[in-house]
């Protein structure tokens, strides 16, 4: 039996400590990012919410243009560890595979009864979709965020054209990244995704759970052909 099971305590290894790190601190500075950018529209101050104890500080531009940047050194920070340290590891898990969208559409299916789920892997299709859709909103987001900011400390007269195009991405993709994120809130309170919400916060989730839904990954990685 591999490091990754405890079959005393019923428990499996879904994600490394690192892995957990990486995605609190991307989830945590990506909400930080999306609440001051609200702040700087200025959202706070149109509906109150710097008159709330403690949020004063909401309505103040400069503040929360510093606080955003903070949160952006680290939202960038570890996009960049991410993709740097999984690339060495040669991770491909939650990249997407042939068939992942049939797939999904079959697990949409058997939640309302029509139809069996297929036999998953680590990560559910739907997961790996998610995966890249949620990269590629990053991506535009952390590319459009460094014209704005550059602009802001180092070229004050940069071209408006320019500065307006990564202005709209920059919105349209804020939007975009609320939406996938009420997405994945959405996605977890589904009955049979409830028992990997445990994985989140411990790294573990239940072992049972993991033979019945995941069997491809618990073959695999009984097996030792898998580092999990």
């Amino acid at each position: 039996m591999t490091r990754h099971i405890d079959e005393e305590k019923n428990l499996i290894v879904r994600h490394t400590k690192i892995e957990l790190l990486e995605h609190w601190l991307i989830a945590l500075s990506g909400l930080v990012l999306f609440v001051t950018g609200l702040f700087e529209m200025p959202f706070a101050k149109r509906y109150y919410i710097s008159s709330v104890p403690g949020l004063g500080w909401s309505e103040d531009y400069i503040v929360t243009l510093n606080v955003h940047y903070a949160a952006a050194i680290v939202f960038v920070g570890t996009s960049l560890f991410h993709v740097i340290y999984h690339l060495a590891r040669g991770d491909r898990g939650l990249i997407p595979r042939k068939g992942d969208f049939k797939a999904s559409l079959q697990v949409i299916k058997s939640f309302f009864g029509a139809g069996e789920e297929p036999r998953f892997d680590k990560y559910l299709p739907e997961q790996r979709l998610a995966y890249i859709g949620m990269a590629f909103i990053n991506f535009m987001l952390i590319m459009s965020g460094l014209v704005k900011t550059y602009k802001n400390l180092y070229a004050p007269d940069m071209s408006y054209g320019i500065v307006l195009t990564a202005t709209w991405i920059h919105n349209i993709f804020f939007v975009l990244f609320f939406l996938a994120f009420l997405a994945h809130i959405g996605a977890i309170v589904i009955k049979p995704n409830r028992p990997l919400v445990r994985g989140i916060f411990t790294g573990k989730v239940r072992l049972d759970y993991a033979r019945v839904r995941h069997p491809i990954w618990l073959e695999e990685l009984e097996k030792g052909t898998k580092d999990g």
